[in-house]
């Protein structure tokens, strides 16, 4: 690596590690229970926003109650978002008149919006019309990332309440993240972005003409305000087919830089905005440290591997022409204008954080390089992660890593002053392997299922890493994709869709019903015995139970797939 390398590296954590307790306070202001002058600005528009939805704001609502209105609220929206997919072709706002989505595209991505993850097996230009972009879509990633920001925020409360029957207002907490923080936040983006050349109108596709004198349909559209809310809300996919490769979607280095900036600033902060709200901003720190630990080695090894470029190009049976391709580094599938260090950046950042947007084209990684992207998201999309999600997905390891620390000593397990006993550890587990779970038997399925490997156009190790990567990224709600498999059939369409779903809203649910349990419990003094949870010894601990778990579960997987790949180009082959 370059001096450049660390330097763009390091200029990305130091403006995000400024941000960070500015806009985390300004989230704990935001879901206080009592007023503040935040939630005092905004009080008129939440009481007709109330009022209209016939929601009682002053309801405090169980874990059951709490679970039972978010799944119901998410199921309505892939409901909606799939009929406007089947009948885009009589709705307007279809300049380009595209026709209706199949059935099984259109449940797919139904499920891929609600859940935050944004998995597309199709290209959006040539086959969502505006109406379905902006209605559809771009409202699903308000939503979806509102619900990730909500079910947090309950988590929270149950540690913060001392015998506590309730963990908040969903509806509220649903739409205070929507009105206070997504929607002022991707006004502004999406100005910077505009300002830097991202399109955004309503206008038909417009026809050039090339050097060459022949035809290209440039396509147009409300870009922009998507992408904003994608970036922010770790959603992911894209207005276009290559996403922020697309230069009218992410055109400057400026505007990359914001976009990365765009996803992990909320995750980020969360963390802040937890220690706020939990009495104790060491243990926010502490849990970001732990994010960090985890982040920077992954994201130096993926960018030193691209610099390395392929080994079976340096001093092997190769003409001059491949190894003089190869002499500054692999830059196969990577734009010029960002260059290696940017684009390994932002694949780490976008599989570490849920967010599935790409810069360049993760199929064109070396083997090593493309093991980081894919086992940031197998480690269960808690380095950063989705907004809300990331941070309750740590604390179900924090859980685990306190259990695994009482064990050592022989005491009851403390967290936050809360006692974790067999009921918390059990939603903690589910938590944790659910995602693990879903990759290892969804994968296996693919593998010798006909229907499955049929879309694989690369044999071989790096034909199953494409099939591990697709599930990895469906089974964390995370969206992006090795390219390379054929993935929009209704195979692949049916067993993601099965993926994504149960990945986001059965994990949901057993953070809810811990976060109940811990609510009703008082708090637990402290002892000579009890662990600190704001050591650098605890944020040791907590990253390498994060670890442990994720190599246990796929180094064989792994080792089927990018490890040996490597190997295999180390010898030539």
């Amino acid at each position: 690596m370059t001096a450049n390398d660390f330097l763009q590296i390091g200029l990305f954590l130091a403006v995000l590690l400024a941000l960070v307790k500015p806009a985390g306070q300004y989230m704990a202001l935001v879901f206080a229970d009592e007023p503040n002058r935040v939630t005092r600005a905004g009080a008129g528009t939440e009481r007709l926003l109330y009022r209209l939805a016939g929601v009682r704001a002053d309801e405090d609502m169980g874990w059951k109650r709490y679970a039972i209105a978010m799944l119901v609220f998410n199921v309505a929206g892939i409901v909606a978002v799939y009929l406007l997919q089947r009948t885009q072709q009589w709705l307007p706002l279809n300049p380009q008149h595209f026709g209706a989505v199949s059935p099984d595209s259109a449940m797919n991505t139904a499920i891929s919006f609600a859940s935050n993850t944004n998995w597309q097996g199709y290209a959006g230009e040539s086959t969502m019309s505006y109406l379905t972009q902006a209605l559809g879509l771009a409202v699903q990633n308000f939503l979806s990332a509102a619900t990730g920001i909500a079910v947090l925020i309950a988590v929270v409360r149950g540690f913060a309440r001392r015998g506590a029957s309730a963990v908040g207002n969903f509806w509220v907490d649903m739409t205070r993240a929507t009105l206070y923080v997504l929607l002022p936040l991707s006004f502004i983006i999406a100005l910077v972005l505009v300002s830097q050349g991202v399109v955004q109108n309503l206008v038909p596709y417009l026809d050039a003409t090339t050097l060459e004198h022949g035809k290209q349909s440039l396509p147009m559209g409300p870009a922009a305000s998507q992408i904003a809310i994608k970036m922010l809300g770790t959603n992911g996919g894209g207005f276009f087919n290559v996403y922020s490769a697309h230069p009218f979607e992410n055109p400057t280095p400026f505007s990359n830089f914001i976009e990365m900036l765009a996803i992990f600033i909320i995750p980020a902060a969360l963390c802040y905005t937890f220690g706020s709200m939990v009495g104790d901003r060491r243990q926010g720190w502490a849990i970001l440290a732990t994010m960090l630990l985890l982040f920077v080695p992954l994201t130096i090894g993926l960018v030193a591997a691209e610099q390395a470029g392929n080994p079976a190009f340096h001093g092997l049976a190769v003409d001059a022409q491949a190894s003089a391709l190869q002499a500054g580094g692999n830059m196969e599938g990577k734009e010029t204008r960002f260059g290696i260090a940017t684009s390994g950046l932002f694949a780490a950042i976008t599989t570490a954080a849920s967010c599935g947007a790409v810069n360049a084209m993760h199929d064109s990684l070396t083997p090593l390089g493309g093991l980081v992207p894919m086992w940031l998201m197998q480690l269960g999309e808690v380095v950063f992660g989705g907004v809300g999600s990331g941070l309750y997905g740590m604390l179900a390891f924090a859980v685990v890593a306190v259990f695994i620390a009482g064990l050592m000593v022989g005491r009851t397990p403390e967290y936050l002053g809360k006692k974790i006993e067999a009921h918390e550890m059990k939603m903690a587990s589910l938590a944790v392997l659910i995602p693990c779970a879903l990759v290892v038997v969804c994968t296996a399925i693919a593998v010798v299922a006909p229907a499955g490997y049929a879309g694989v156009a690369n044999p071989g190790a790096h034909g199953f890493s494409e099939m591990l990567y697709a599930v990895t990224s469906a089974a964390n709600n995370n969206g992006s994709a090795f390219g390379g498999l054929s993935a929009n059939t209704p195979f692949w369409n049916v067993l993601l869709g099965i993926c994504m779903f149960l990945a986001r809203f059965p994990l949901a649910i057993a953070m809810l019903a811990m976060a109940g349990s811990l609510a009703a419990k008082r708090a637990v003094p402290v002892t000579a015995g009890t662990l600190p949870t704001h050591t650098p010894l605890f944020v040791t601990l907590l990253a390498c139970v994060v670890i442990v778990v994720g190599a246990l579960t796929f180094l064989p997987a792994l080792a089927l797939g990018p490890i040996v790949e490597q190997l295999m180009s180390a010898t030539g082959h």
